[in-house]
C-alpha cells in the first residue's frame, strides 16, 4: 500500500470517520467527502493534528448523481484507495408505503454510491492502480421482512461491486466488498443488538485497512457474520417465510 490520499465517501459518518483516522495513522492524506462538509472542519482539524498529515474537505450529494462526474474531475490527486461508506437504514415501515420514502433509502445505498465507485473504477483503470472499497451489508444477503427495502438496496450494491471486481479482474485495480454487520453507530443507536455480533466503528476501520492491504474480495468484519449468514441464505423459502429474523 503506498501513502497516496485516502478518499473516504460518507466522511461525517461514523464509520467513514473512524476509517479516516486509522488511514491517516499509516500515513495517508485524507479525503472526505459528504454534503456541508463545512462542517467538518473540526474532524479535518483533529485528524491532521493527531496523525500529521493533510485533509482535504470535498462537497458532495451522493443523490445529485449529474455532479457525480464532476466531483471525481476535481479530485486532486486523485486517491489511491477510495471508500464509500454512503448508506441509508431508513424507516422499513414508511418505505412500504411512501414511495418518496423508500426510494430515498434506495437510492442512498445503491443508486449513488453504485454510480459513484464505477466513475472512480474507471477513473483507476485509466491510470493503471487504485482501489475501490465499497461498503454493503449483510442485510443484503437475503432479503428479511424487517429491512427488505434497505437490503434490497444493499444486495443490488453487493451485486455491483462483485461484477465491476468480476470486469477489473485481470487489471490491477482491486474491488473489495464490506460486509460490516451490526456497528456501534448513531445509526444504530437504541437498537437491542447482539453483544458478539456488534463491531465499534475502529473495528470496521482495522478490517478495512487490512483488508486492503491483503486485497480481499469479500471482507465480513466479524468472521461470525460469515457463518450467520451462511445458515440464514440456507434456510428452504418455505421455513424462511416463517421466521422473524
Amino acid at each position: 500500500m503506498t501513502s497516496e490520499p485516502v478518499l473516504v465517501v460518507g466522511g461525517r459518518s461514523d464509520i467513514g470517520l473512524a476509517i479516516a483516522h486509522r488511514f491517516a495513522a499509516a500515513g495517508h492524506a485524507v479525503q472526505l467527502a459528504a454534503r456541508n462538509v463545512t462542517t467538518l472542519a473540526v474532524d479535518k482539524a483533529d485528524i491532521e493534528l493527531r496523525h500529521g498529515v493533510a485533509v482535504t474537505l470535498c462537497e458532495l450529494d451522493i443523490l445529485a448523481t449529474e455532479s457525480l462526474p464532476g466531483f471525481v474531475d476535481q479530485l486532486a490527486p486523485l486517491p489511491a484507495v477510495a471508500v464509500c461508506v454512503v448508506g441509508l437504514l431508513g424507516d422499513q415501515a414508511a418505505a412500504e408505503t411512501d414511495l418518496k420514502a423508500a426510494a430515498l433509502v434506495m437510492r442512498s445505498n445503491y443508486e449513488g454510491p453504485a454510480l459513484l465507485t464505477g466513475l472512480l473504477a474507471n477513473r483507476f483503470a485509466k491510470r493503471g492502480h487504485g482501489t475501490i472499497v465499497g461498503i454493503s451489508s449483510v442485510a443484503g444477503d437475503r432479503g428479511r421482512a424487517r429491512n427488505y427495502v434497505y437490503g434490497s438496496a444493499k444486495a443490488g450494491y453487493t451485486a455491483f461491486l462483485s461484477g465491476l471486481r468480476n470486469r477489473l479482474a485481470k487489471t490491477p485495480v482491486h474491488v473489495m466488498t464490506v460486509l460490516p454487520g451490526f456497528v456501534r453507530t448513531r445509526m444504530t443507536e437504541g437498537m437491542a443488538l447482539p453483544p458478539r455480533l456488534v463491531a465499534a466503528p475502529e473495528d470496521v476501520a482495522e478490517a478495512i485497512f487490512r483488508g486492503v492491504a491483503k486485497r480481499k474480495d469479500v471482507l465480513y468484519t466479524k468472521p461470525v457474520w460469515r457463518l450467520v449468514m451462511a445458515v440464514i441464505r440456507a434456510l428452504p423459502e418455505s421455513v424462511f417465510k416463517r421466521t422473524n429474523l
